[in-house]
């Protein structure tokens, strides 16, 4: 893996989109795309019409055309879905996926690293979070095959991971367990992709890209270099200031008296020994400025992980409007972040940005549906069947699965908040659309700092450049 001094925030669902990536990797940088989610958002861009046509150059490339073939068939509206209309529904992840949710799966993660990897040879990476496991093995494999350099995963411990990076590399079967909680002892559930299977024949040899874990602490590190099931090359090491989801703080829970959590010393990331694993690694959170990348490489990182400064970027997949109205809220300091203990489904604190007409106002309210279902978890009953269910679905379905009436008090639906923040938000029966959910680091308000003089606004080269001190972005 190349050693970057600024790898880029694989952030939201599409935020961190192939433009951005490429951008970034034009510049100097790693470029990361999201890889949250991608099936519906292909699906959905698909629906649009794919104006620019960057999604079937894309889909021409992919190493299987017949199944680019299907997956164009089936989600391609040519001259884009009518006004109002509502996107079709992609398939819920499940342990048993369809062959149609497997390739669109595969398909759409190809597209987003090709697209982000063509017209240049700076690094690409892909970020995916730990929490969202049932579409993750047909998810890497498409970022294999579009030959991804590194993948990047968090909210969790995905020890498994190196090792599936392996299997999938040269072809072979992967297994990845994911959670059920309340089952039994020696009770196993697993999801399986086999690139033989899937490809109809001996599947391509791929390059094994590296893998980084995003991590809160230097035990938690330790645990990955001692027990993953194969190589880690590096890690991530993230603070409490990061925007979207957070790891809990350290001991028991306390609240400020603005009911955010309280971070304490026990939080701080112990570099002395992050230093003694004699792996790069990289800081995060809240760390985009040129004197934070100094620090951190004075500390003997490789550099830093930045996010928020590139979210709100042109190049960045953040609807247009909502980037403008973000800037201007911030420029007349009427902007707030807060770090939301009960927000997310997953039970992590998360970071919302409180702007009118998003869902991140406490006021804000939304008649619940779950029909994405990335984030629900799964569950055992007492006669040892698996159902589903996510603290953010009606609450009656929440509590009929055998859910707490509490554990749903205040839970926003993220899957449909963030893919409304990149202007793909689902029309509702009523006509109304999802609104967005739109989230950034504690220091958001350090991006004004980027701007163009004139312009309002700035691009991913000018970020890049006033990190590394090159005196002006890179062409």
């Amino acid at each position: 893996m190349r050693i970057p001094r600024i790898i880029q925030g694989g952030m939201g669902v599409g935020v961190s989109n192939w433009t951005l990536a490429r951008a970034v990797a034009r510049a100097g940088g790693m470029g990361v795309v999201s890889g949250t989610a991608l099936d519906a958002v292909l699906a959905r861009r698909l629906q649009l019409g794919d104006q620019a046509g960057h999604l079937r150059r894309s889909l021409a490339r992919f190493p299987f055309p017949a199944m680019a073939e299907r997956v164009l068939a089936r989600w391609f509206v040519a001259e884009g879905k009518a006004p109002g209309a509502p996107f079709r529904a992609t398939p819920m992840p499940r342990e048993r996926p369809s062959r149609d949710a497997l390739e669109l799966a595969v398909v759409a993660n190809f597209v987003e690293v090709d697209l982000a990897r063509e017209g240049h040879d700076g690094p690409i990476g892909i970020n995916y979070l730990e929490k969202i496991q049932l579409p993750t093995l047909p998810a890497l494999y498409g970022a294999l095959l579009a030959g991804v350099e590194c993948v990047l995963m968090g909210a969790g411990i995905p020890r498994a991971i190196p090792g599936v990076l392996d299997r999938l590399a040269h072809g072979e079967e992967a297994e990845l367990a994911f959670d059920v909680h309340g089952a039994g002892d020696g009770a196993r559930h697993a999801t399986h992709f086999d690139p033989r299977a899937f490809c109809g024949g001996a599947p391509p040899e791929l390059a094994r890209p590296a893998f980084l874990p995003i991590v809160s602490s230097a035990t938690l590190a330790e645990r990955f270099v001692r027990h993953a099931t194969g190589r880690v090359d590096g890690f991530v090491v993230e603070g409490p200031t990061a925007g979207g989801h957070n790891a809990p703080p350290r001991g028991p829970l306390r609240l400020s008296e603005a009911g955010e959590p309280v971070y304490g010393e026990r939080d701080r990331a112990d570099l002395a020994a992050f230093r003694t694993l004699g792996l790069p690694f990289w800081l995060a959170g809240s760390q985009g400025t040129p004197e934070r990348l100094a620090a951190a490489l004075a500390e003997g990182a490789a550099g830093i992980q930045v996010g928020t400064a590139f979210a709100y970027c042109e190049e960045s997949g953040l609807a247009p409007e909502l980037r403008r109205r973000v800037l201007a809220a911030l420029e007349a300091g009427e902007l707030r972040v807060r770090t939301d203990p009960r927000a997310s489904p997953t039970g992590f604190p998360f970071k919302v940005v409180e702007l009118a007409g998003t869902s991140g106002v406490r006021a804000t309210r939304r008649e619940r549906a779950c029909d994405l279902g990335y984030l629900r978890q799964a569950f055992a009953t007492a006669d040892g069947r698996v159902v589903w269910r996510c603290p953010a679905e009606p609450e009656a379905d929440f509590t009929r699965k055998g859910g707490a009436p509490d554990d749903a008090r205040e839970r926003l639906c993220v899957c449909n908040g963030l893919l409304a923040t990149i202007g793909l938000a689902q029309t509702r029966a009523d006509g109304g659309e999802e609104l967005p959910l739109v989230t950034a680091s504690d220091e958001l308000r350090s991006v004004l700092r980027f701007r163009s003089p004139g312009t309002g606004t700035y691009h991913a080269a000018d970020v890049v450049a006033t990190l590394l001190g090159t005196g002006s972005p890179a062409s």
